[in-house]
């Protein structure tokens, strides 16, 4: 592997590791905020929600303590790896990442410390306030980072200058059409990464018959969370797939491994034998008019093929091939969109079971009593995660050969580094970012598995899970009163 390679991994690692976590923190923080904010209303059943928002709120800061450390090094990489990158974007490129830390990174490590050390400190509603705070710091900070890869994207708001982009008009950047679509497609998918986490681990406990009044309603507001975030993910990127025909159509041609330029009505390839060498499929397997209502949400339509695509950019551009690769953006696209409709499937099927309990007369099974839907809910853990992945191989490599997409390409973009160095930095950051994954996951584990009434086998000694009961540490009854500490 050459330089430009090596570079190439180590960013797409660094992110997917960083993401690892990220889609979770963004996801967690607004669905615990509305479990505070049940707790705050329902005080009859105060209690309840105490120990559930309790419960969830320390697995939720395991996953921020340990995630904020990955982010730190991405930043670095842009002056180490990409630099001719960073000299020619720095100046629009630069403003949102800084807007991040200014109005977001700040607002979300204050307020998450008092919402969680001042428990037993502070008044209620400014608990609430807290966390609904950090929510929404959680939202300020994906928002300006996607803002940032969506100009790569589909740069608007400025002139080149000198080699160098210069900021021309910040609305336009910041209206950017194309960062709101990947801004609700990421919440979409951060929404469903958060639920069907609340999800498994709940359906765990409910097969053990383990605080079945905590875990049962954390199973109902996760259920209508995930089904909110697959519903949000599947439309926005469908909206941002059909973007692509207009603005990225050698990506949306790679999606779908047409290499000449399709009939009208277009078919849509299921699965396709792929020979990149040769530029044309062997072999696919098509269903008519789809590939037409996808791209235009018509039964007509046709659209440009990679090859012919292929000659244009030449012509625009310069010499050189600017199809990206293609077989792994054809299958990370349809492994995505399989494992969302799976779980689009599982979320509501799960609120079928809970409206078929609840109907006049019935004598069925209730949602936290249908054991084979509880391990499913179990086994789909870590499908949230390989979503998003593929998702992200999807539109990174699919803007493939450009780094800012027709003005600037990898080539162009990455330091005068030697393949030397920079394998030596990508071991380096597998080391740490595999061992950082393999604490977070630990941890996560081992809390989780534990439950509300913790069994302190499984707890580590050095850093052992609060007393659940309550609001805080000392914990508060039903009518809001502070009592003793209890098991």
């Amino acid at each position: 592997m050459d330089v430009i390679d090596l570079s190439r991994f180590q960013f797409a690692s660094t992110s997917i590791f960083h993401f690892f976590f990220v889609s979770l923190t963004v996801g967690l923080a607004f669905l615990i905020a509305v479990m505070e904010t049940i707790a705050f209303v329902r005080r009859d059943r105060r209690p309840v929600f105490d120990k559930m928002v309790n419960f969830f709120g320390h697995l939720f800061l395991i996953n921020f303590a340990v995630g904020v450390v990955t982010g730190i090094v991405q930043e670095f990489q842009f002056g180490m790896n990409w630099s001719e990158y960073s000299r020619f974007v720095g100046n629009i490129f630069g403003v949102p990442l800084a807007l991040e830390v200014l109005m977001a990174f700040f607002l979300e490590s204050t307020f998450i410390g008092l919402w969680w050390f001042g428990k037993d400190r502070l008044p209620r509603g400014v608990r609430l306030a807290s966390i609904w705070l950090v929510a929404i710091g959680t939202q300020i900070s994906a928002f300006w980072i996607i803002l940032a890869n969506a100009w790569m994207h589909h740069p608007v708001g400025y002139r080149v200058e000198n080699g160098q982009a210069l900021l021309t008009s910040f609305s336009e950047v910041v209206f950017n059409y194309k960062a709101w679509l990947f801004t609700f497609h990421v919440n979409g998918s951060a929404w469903t990464v958060a639920g069907f986490f609340v999800l498994a681990i709940s359906a765990y406990h409910l097969l053990q018959r383990q605080d079945v009044d905590v875990f049962s309603r954390s199973l109902r507001i996760a259920l209508v969370f995930g089904a909110i975030g697959t519903v949000l993910s599947a439309s926005s990127g469908h909206l941002a797939a059909q973007a692509d025909v207009r603005d990225q159509p050698m990506k949306f041609a790679a999606m779908e491994a047409q290499w000449e330029t399709s009939e009208s009505p277009a078919p849509w390839s299921a699965i396709a034998l792929i020979d990149e060498q040769e530029r044309r499929n062997d072999a696919s397997l098509e269903i008519p008019y789809l590939g037409s209502v996808l791209a235009y949400n018509d039964v007509e339509g046709s659209y440009q093929g990679l090859n012919p695509l292929n000659v244009e950019y030449q012509q625009r551009y310069g010499p050189g091939d600017y199809i990206p690769p293609v077989l792994p953006v054809y299958w990370s696209f349809r492994i995505m969109v399989g494992i969302g409709m799976l779980l689009m499937l599982a979320a509501f099927s799960g609120l079928f079971l809970w409206w078929r309990r609840r109907s006049p007369g019935s004598r069925r099974r209730g949602l936290d009593e249908t054991r084979w839907y509880l391990r499913t809910l179990v086994w789909l853990l870590p499908l949230p995660w390989l979503a998003n992945f593929f998702g992200w191989i999807v539109t990174e490599m699919g803007r493939q050969p450009f780094m800012v997409y027709g003005l600037l390409t990898v080539q162009q973009g990455v330091s005068a580094n030697t393949a030397g160095e920079v394998l030596g930095g990508l071991i380096g950051l597998w080391i740490v970012y595999l061992g950082l994954i393999g604490l977070d996951v630990y941890l996560l584990a081992v809390t989780a598995r534990a439950g509300v009434h913790h069994i302190p086998e499984a707890q580590i000694a050095a850093a052992p899970a609060p007393n659940y009961a309550g609001t805080g540490f000392r914990g508060e009854d039903a009518r809001g009163e502070r009592v003793e500490d209890r098991p």
